[in-house]
């Protein structure tokens, strides 16, 4: 199709627009007949997060503040560990070898930086247990997104008092001006012959830590 002839057919598809809308109509009501309230207990709220994030091949540890330096202690080792800067000192174990998420120009690590790092240790905003699925914001206990896309190992710190069960929750928790980044399991997919490749496109290894902060 020539340019000319594409200006035309946009020409014709704006137009068709306009008359479409030129009364102004309303737009139908959305249904919300969906759940919008869990019922259930908290326990089982936060025993099927854990079932679902296990179904996914994510390890998962239940902790409290007392333990959780050494169950860091103890995943992490020797790697070295991004670590935003808004996350819990207390939670932190002093063997661990911190990095921070700056360069040598004060700037923030580069994709490549980010790729020399073994792994990223970091809170949640909340986390829907009827999808198996934590709600990442960029928060300061987070870290911004990249920071959860490269490093092959993801450690993520989720509160009991953060768990729900549906979608609608999970959002009514997020604000509308963050950037959301969702992780269901370690990054994997499948190739043509439906077997599952770990690690493509994030985490290879997702350990998450159900952190009771009573």
């Amino acid at each position: 199709m020539s340019a000319a002839s594409q200006s035309e057919a946009r020409t014709e598809i704006l137009a068709r627009i306009r008359a479409s809308i030129a009364d102004s109509p309303a737009a139908p009501p959305i249904p919300r007949g969906y759940r919008r309230r869990s019922e259930l207990t908290r326990e089982q709220i936060v025993d099927m997060l854990e079932d679902r994030l296990i179904d996914y091949k994510a390890e998962v540890h239940r902790e409290d503040l007392s333990s959780l330096p050494g169950r860091l202690a103890e995943l992490l080792g020797e790697s070295s560990v991004l670590v935003p800067e808004g996350l819990e000192e207390s939670w932190l174990p002093q063997s661990l070898n911190r990095v921070r998420d700056e360069g040598p120009d004060g700037a923030p690590l580069t994709a490549r930086g980010l790729a020399q790092i073994d792994a990223l240790v970091s809170s949640s905003t909340v986390s829907c247990a009827e999808t198996g699925t934590i709600f990442l914001t960029s928060a300061p206990d987070e870290g911004r997104r990249a920071l959860s896309l490269v490093p092959d190992h993801h450690v993520c710190i989720v509160g009991l008092d953060t768990v729900v069960e549906l979608i609608p929750e999970a959002f009514e928790r997020i604000g509308p001006d963050r950037p959301i980044t969702m992780i269901s399991g370690p990054s994997a997919t499948s190739d043509i012959e439906l077997e599952r490749v770990e690690g493509v496109h994030g985490p290879r290894q997702l350990d998450v830590i159900l952190l009771d902060r009573s």
